[in-house]
């Protein structure tokens, strides 16, 4: 295991972190503040979750990539912003590169980590908040839906999993 790696499980205290959600198009489809709720009982874990969609196949890879699946599928509680495919595809766009290139970058496993906070954080308590602290001890400035200055804007919410709550993004957060 590489230093990058050890570093990011004791981070999360070896409990849960990334990951996405299940059904973005139900998310999205139901509007903001109004996805899918199934509460603290929701049987799979955010990991569980990414797997089932179709809309995370590149952020399913970057956590295998980064070694952090078994870490992402531990009880603790945990509140991700969960870019879909399309976001993915225009961050390789806007910086010139491949899939297989952003996925072997040694800061992999910090880019993921800035798109997790502890605690469930439902859309209500996100949309108000000036900034959120993530796992990789960055911050997120939130502007409504609006996350970063423009980086990405919240497109599905309260997505909720056995280990935490999901929020959809339309793009990449970058530390």
């Amino acid at each position: 295991m590489n230093q990058t790696r050890r570093a990011v499980l004791k981070t999360i205290g070896g409990g849960a972190a990334l990951a996405a959600g299940v059904g973005t198009a139900s998310a999205r489809g139901r509007g903001r503040g109004r996805g899918k709720r199934q509460g603290a009982s929701a049987e799979g874990t955010i990991v569980d979750v990414a797997k089932a969609s179709d809309d995370f196949n590149v952020l399913v890879a970057a956590v295998g990539e980064a070694g952090l699946v078994d870490a992402l599928s531990g009880n603790k509680q945990l509140t991700v912003f969960a870019p879909t495919d399309q976001a993915f595809a225009d961050l390789l766009e806007a910086l010139d590169v491949t899939k297989e290139e952003l996925l072997a970058r040694d800061d992999l496993a910090d880019i993921l980590l800035y798109h997790v906070t502890n605690g469930r954080r439902y859309a209500q308590s996100v949309v108000n908040a000036p900034r959120i602290r993530m796992l990789n001890g960055g911050t997120v400035d939130v502007d409504g839906t609006d996350l970063n200055g423009d980086q990405a804007d919240i497109v599905g919410t309260d997505i909720e999993a056995s280990n935490g709550v999901v929020h959809v993004i339309d793009g990449v957060l970058l530390p």
